[in-house]
């Protein structure tokens, strides 16, 4: 099968409109790729969300007050610690995607949306809660987190680094690597087999299609499966 994409938004755009997490996670299971879905608590704030773009990493540790001026790190003293530089540091098509703190407190809020969405960023994947969640939803921005928490992390988490390598859940998810979430979940697809993944999950999206049609028709699910080697 060709390739059918030349650059990032048209991928993007295609597997908005034909793919869906769960084909993906398919192809990739195929691939040898079977651990690439976040926890499943990681659920979008409404069911229509969908988020697809380059991962963005965050790493986020928890603290115990929102200044420490004689600390022997810089960043005790900082409010935020670099969450400020890393959401400013956002690219069109990425995807905010944050771990490393207990979920005591709200990763994600409106305000932050709202910077995302001028910067052109695809959306924000939370290992934890988000907040101002009616604001969100008005703007539109795709969040996926454990759900709704006001708790702010002014003085409970700071931002650590961003752009490095992280981990939830297992899954290893690497600057760059595509980020695709929606109302069944969250996976990560590795940059190395972005075309592979994508290609295959196009090509079983449609034949998902035609084996849809032909039960509808009347044929059996195992006559379905023998032909079309998809189910």
């Amino acid at each position: 099968m060709a390739k059918l994409w030349q650059s990032d938004d048209e991928l993007f755009k295609l597997a908005r409109q034909e793919l869906f997490t769960a084909v993906v996670g398919d192809v990739m299971d195929k691939l040898g790729l079977q651990l690439q879905f976040l926890p499943p608590q990681i659920q979008a704030l409404s069911p229509d969300m969908v988020a697809i773009g380059r991962a963005m990493p965050v790493l986020e540790a928890d603290v115990f007050t929102d200044k420490v001026s004689n600390s022997a790190n810089p960043l005790m003293n900082k409010p935020f610690g670099l969450m400020l530089e890393a959401l400013d540091d956002l690219k069109p098509n990425e995807v905010y995607i944050c771990t490393g703190s207990s979920p005591k407190y709200a990763l994600w809020g409106e305000l932050m949306s709202t910077r995302a969405i001028k910067l052109g960023a695809a959306g924000a994947v939370l290992d934890g809660y988000s907040r101002d969640t009616p604001g969100i939803l008005d703007l539109k921005f795709p969040t996926f987190s454990y759900g709704r928490y006001a708790q702010d992390q002014g003085v409970r988490g700071k931002v650590i680094d961003f752009r490095v390598p992280l981990e939830i859940g297992g899954v290893k998810i690497l600057p760059g690597d595509i980020v695709f979430g929606d109302i069944d979940g969250v996976c990560v697809i590795p940059k190395a087999a972005e075309e592979e993944v994508f290609n295959k999950a196009i090509e079983k999206a449609r034949g998902e299609k035609l084996v849809r049609k032909a039960i509808e028709e009347g044929m059996s699910t195992v006559e379905a499966f023998a032909k079309f080697g998809i189910m």
